[in-house]
């Protein structure tokens, strides 16, 4: 039987609360109306990243929320959706490194880096599995011109969601600093 006052429960607690929140967001946010591309997955998968204490959910969040998402919005190209899979939990890993180089950094840098390479890898899957594009340069420019619209979406998104998502963490601690005092000084 595990002991709830364990640090280690209340650490996996927390962690696949968290999990479970971001999944449910990310799939929300999907399946409602919006403007395309402009999505907190890849934001959840970075935020998941620097702070969930489970590396391993960390990168389960995006994985989980685009499969949820596709059960309803429907499969397509497996390489393609393969790519666009790993290309989101590319954010995760990014949010596990930047955990030493501070929050702020880490939101607002990560945000930006993993929509640049979320424009590079799917826009390279789209050009070398989709059949849309000739497979030599010419095609594979034409492919990376085509895709900008929706680069200034996914960077869009990506910070927009970023900071919301690290800025309540931001805010929940210095809201809970005070209880805990208070806490301690009851006791």
């Amino acid at each position: 039987m595990t002991d709830r006052t364990d640090p280690s429960t209340r650490s996996l607690r927390a962690d696949l609360l968290l999990a479970f929140a971001l999944i449910a967001l990310c799939v929300a946010a999907r399946l409602l109306p919006h403007v395309q591309n402009f999505s907190p997955v890849a934001a959840a998968a970075l935020f998941a990243g620097a702070v969930m204490g489970r590396r391993s959910l960390a990168v389960i969040v995006p994985l989980a929320a685009m499969l949820i998402g596709d059960l309803a919005l429907g499969f397509y190209h497996w390489q393609v959706m393969a790519t666009v899979y790993a290309a989101l939990a590319v954010p995760a890993l990014i949010g596990m490194i930047g955990r030493r180089y501070g929050l702020w950094l880490t939101a607002i840098g990560g945000a930006l880096g993993s929509a640049l390479i979320f424009f590079v890898i799917t826009n390279f899957a789209v050009w070398a599995f989709s059949g849309m594009y000739s497979l030599d340069s010419a095609g594979l420019v034409q492919c990376y011109i085509a895709g900008l619209p929706y680069l200034k979406y996914t960077a869009a998104g990506d910070l927009f969601w970023s900071v919301a998502l690290f800025a309540s963490l931001t805010v929940l601690g210095a809201a809970a600093r005070p209880m805990r005092g208070a806490h301690h000084a009851v006791l």
